[in-house]
């Protein structure tokens, strides 16, 4: 027996035709091509993506679910532990990345990590893995206190000014922004406290992807780079490819000036390695050595992937903790303590692990607002599911992170939030595909630790320095790259102290 039923396949089929009554859209292509074929089908991605996340469809279907991308294309998706094992335990070769989903990244992130497969992700993984050792995250803790205490200075002017509301989302992602190009190319562009060319061209290029992901009939790059926002696609991906490109030029060629030994010498009085020195002296077990163009394309891989995830929990988890004080006024109990007699006041690597009520709201938020929301896989054999039913080869199957993240045959009230699911006691009994907002299975998020050194950075500093309150208008979930709210999600923000 295949999935899904027959049943559930009419069911989507007829909400679908009759919902979005498609002859009528269809009889208006002879007066615009165009213009109402794009719309329709934008139509078709927006009822996908509304289906997806609606609260209905996953407590009703507790396991897996079929929906529709577009009118043409059935998705099979997964929402429970035990039906997702089967799949983030096949091998890359059976249930690859789908080349739609991730295909629009590669003219941007070309075969880094997210978009690459088979034998080249798992020798660039093995090469990549040191820059993620906790020898070389540990100075990173310090630039993101740096970085931290810039954005501060700026909510303390703003309130000052009078301006206590702010869109805390877009705040904190130009500051991972600013985190990530210290991390990565030892570079600080300042892009918190003005324009910077490089860091509106990531911003545009994700915009881009989510509104061609969105429109059918530009998916296929001969219509797509003929368009205006082709041509601005290929215009941003340009100049951060040449910026990437100047970095890592100029790195070799004081590499190959000091020798590596001088240079691993110099690096160890006082100066930060970052992600372009460990890749540049990365050599597998044959000692090949990853070229320039594999070098810019994982450095624009960790760029994308490290600002907006990071900067979605970080604020996510400041909208939750705006709306329950209890939890708040612990964490920042926790943290006053925590750092009493700290000269100067900021995080060090060894506190991290020190903070364990803050770490259990990060989670809890986490699994509320999930900031990947699902993962993509094609199946190219047939893959059984518990119940015996099977998955055939060529289905598009979707990880439902945030389904997982909803079902209420996983988590009881799913839509509460309480940081006590995640304390040592609930968690022993909990299956690791239960939670899962860095992927599961042997190709999960490979910068999760850094990710998570960040967010406890930040929220603790925010939390230290500031009271945060809930704004008179609740945030909608918008489903974009990564989760963000509908018309930005806005906090009010009350100095505590000065500092």
């Amino acid at each position: 027996m295949y999935l899904p039923s027959h049943s559930l396949y009419n069911i989507y089929c007829f909400h679908f035709f009759f919902s979005y009554n498609l002859m009528g859209e269809m009889s208006k292509l002879f007066n615009s091509f165009i213009s109402d074929l794009d719309n329709f089908f934008h139509k078709a991605y927006l009822y996908f993506f509304c289906k997806l996340f609606s609260s209905y469809t996953v407590a009703t279907f507790r396991e897996a679910f079929l929906i529709w991308r577009g009118p043409f294309q059935p998705v099979v998706s997964l929402c429970h532990p035990d039906y997702i094992r089967p799949v983030t335990s096949a091998s890359a070769y059976v249930a690859p990345k789908d080349d739609l989903t991730y295909g629009f990244f590669k003219p941007w992130l070309g075969d880094g990590l997210l978009v690459s497969e088979g034998d080249k992700w798992s020798q660039h993984w093995c090469l990549l893995a040191p820059a993620f050792h906790f020898d070389i995250l540990k100075p990173y803790v310090k630039i993101f206190n740096q970085s931290t205490d810039i954005m501060h200075a700026k909510w303390r002017h703003l309130c000052a000014e009078g301006s206590t509301y702010l869109d805390v989302f877009d705040h904190i992602s130009l500051m991972t922004l600013d985190s990530l190009q210290k991390c990565i190319f030892s570079h600080d562009s300042n892009c918190q406290e003005k324009p910077s060319p490089y860091i509106s061209s990531i911003l545009e290029l994700s915009v881009l992807i989510t509104k061609r992901f969105n429109r059918f009939l530009q998916h296929w790059d001969s219509l797509y780079f003929l368009t205006e926002e082709g041509r601005l696609f290929s215009e941003a991906c340009r100049l951060v490819h040449d910026s990437t490109n100047n970095v890592i030029q100029a790195r070799k060629k004081v590499l190959a000036e000091q020798g590596p030994e001088a240079f691993l010498k110099n690096k160890g009085k006082g100066k930060t390695m970052d992600f372009i020195d460990v890749l540049l002296l990365a050599k597998d077990e044959n000692g090949k050595s990853l070229s320039d163009k594999e070098i810019q394309e994982e450095a624009n891989t960790f760029m994308f992937e490290g600002h907006d995830t990071t900067a979605s929990g970080i604020s996510w988890a400041l909208y939750n903790l705006a709306h329950h004080q209890e939890h708040q006024d612990r964490c920042h109990q926790e943290i006053q303590e925590l750092l009493r007699g700290h000269q100067p006041e900021e995080i060090e690597w060894d506190d991290l692990s020190q903070m364990p009520f803050l770490t259990m709201c990060i989670k809890e938020s986490m699994r509320l607002h999930p900031p990947v929301t699902i993962v993509v896989r094609k199946c190219t054999k047939d893959i059984q599911l518990p119940d015996s039913r099977i998955i055939p080869k060529g289905s598009v199957c979707l990880i439902h992170i945030f389904g997982t993240h909803h079902n209420p045959a996983v988590w009881p009230n799913p839509e509460v939030y309480d940081p006590y699911r995640f304390d040592a006691q609930n968690t022993q009994k909990m299956s690791p595909l239960a939670f899962m907002p860095f992927s599961a299975g042997p190709r999960n998020c490979i910068g999760q630790n850094f990710a998570m050194s960040e967010m406890k950075v930040v929220l603790a500093l925010t939390l230290l320095r500031f009271h945060v309150l809930p704004h008179e208008k609740p945030a909608q979930r918008k489903a974009d790259l990564i989760l963000r709210a509908e018309d930005g999600l806005w906090r009010k923000v009350e100095p505590l102290r000065s500092w």
